[in-house]
């Protein structure tokens, strides 16, 4: 008998979802909302906590589009994350 198993939802997995949507979101010429933006937020607190202590209340995510000269476009997601301190990993961990 075979046996059906449920999909482990990995945070890499998640982010990936996420991020399609924020492009789906510009390709049709809209901004993604605000329950997104705050969850690709989390996401990224939540990795890049288990190596550095963040300063959550400061820390700024935000997609911007923009054109060049000869018209062709870009999307960029920009994060700003005030870094308190480097978390100590031990000496096998770097």
């Amino acid at each position: 008998m075979a046996r059906f198993r449920r999909k482990k939802t990995s945070s890499s997995n998640v982010a990936k979802e996420r991020l399609k949507l924020v492009l789906i979101h510009d390709r049709a010429g809209t901004s993604p909302s605000g329950d997104i933006m705050e969850n690709i937020k989390q996401d990224i607190i939540k990795v890049i906590s288990k190596y550095f202590e963040v300063r959550e209340e400061l820390f700024d995510v935000e997609i911007k589009n923009t054109r060049d000269t000869k018209g062709s476009s870009a999307t960029t997601l920009t994060a700003n994350i005030p870094i308190r301190r480097i978390k100590n990993m031990g000496k096998n961990k770097y």
